[in-house]
């Protein structure tokens, strides 16, 4: 392969990441089915295994190629740029389902549910507890990772570790937290419609945040062996846009669901 990086396309190596990808995911849910239904959790063990193996390697790997091997020129980070630009689009629309779904069950509640919002027999959280708390940690986290993406390009390496070392704190803070109300949760996700929508949309966005953090922490990794400088460091960029997105995500959850739908 040429050695010449300066084309506006980005040409993949082999790779066996995708394929190991795949099987550790196949493993993973059929693991989960297992789980339920059998109880036994060996298969769902081994499938995060291969999935955190193969996410390993394949972040070295992408790691690799766009701070040493220099294969993500200019030309090629637009395009990334894209990428990232096109899949939190495609998350908008993923969460706009379920935003979808609890108006549709809330402004026409059914008879079978006693055409009341929320059911007889459901007692909600109160929004000023823990949802307020969960909302003031994520919009501090949104200051901070906003924080260190202008430290960055002032290249203060210090206040850039500095701020997302606390964005990384306060997204562990927030899932710490969330499971904690799951545990304490009055109603089960099989509680009725507003069980279901409740748990499917906080819990999806509860699983984004620890995606996010993972993100981060892997951007603090770098960062910490000098792997961006104030002009080459998208993949901190990517990952504040992904952190922006959840946030303003959980901004909608909690005046919808928590707020509104109480």
């Amino acid at each position: 392969m040429s050695l010449n990086h300066n084309h506006p396309y980005h040409l993949v190596d082999y790779s066996p990441w995708p394929l190991t990808g795949a099987i550790g995911v196949m493993t993973l849910v059929s693991g989960m089915v297992k789980w339920f239904h059998n109880f036994e959790m060996n298969l769902f063990i081994l499938g995060h295994m291969i999935v955190i193996l193969t996410m390993y390697q394949w972040w070295r790997d992408i790691c690799r190629e766009g701070t040493f091997q220099g294969k993500h020129s200019i030309l090629v980070t637009k395009g990334l740029r894209w990428g990232m630009i096109l899949f939190i689009t495609s998350e908008i629309f993923f969460f706009i389902s379920f935003f979808w779904t609890f108006f549709h069950s809330s402004l026409s509640p059914n008879i079978e549910i006693g055409s009341l919002w929320p059911p007889m027999s459901i007692i909600p959280f109160n929004p000023f507890q823990i949802p307020l708390l969960n909302t003031i940690i994520l919009i501090s986290s949104g200051i901070t990772i906003t924080w260190a993406h202008h430290a960055l390009m002032e290249n203060n390496f210090t206040q850039t570790s500095q701020s997302l070392f606390i964005t990384i704190l306060l997204g562990i803070y927030f899932s710490i937290l969330q499971a904690y109300e799951y545990i304490e949760a009055p109603f089960t996700i099989a509680d009725s419609i507003y069980g279901s929508t409740f748990f499917m949309a906080t819990g999806f966005h509860g699983l984004h945040v620890i995606i996010g953090t993972m993100f981060l922490l892997i951007c603090f990794i770098r960062h910490l062996n000098e792997h961006f400088s104030n002009t080459h460091h998208f993949g901190l960029e990517a990952a504040a846009w992904y952190w922006h997105f959840v946030d303003v995500v959980w901004l909608f959850l909690y005046i919808s669901i928590y707020w509104w739908g109480n």
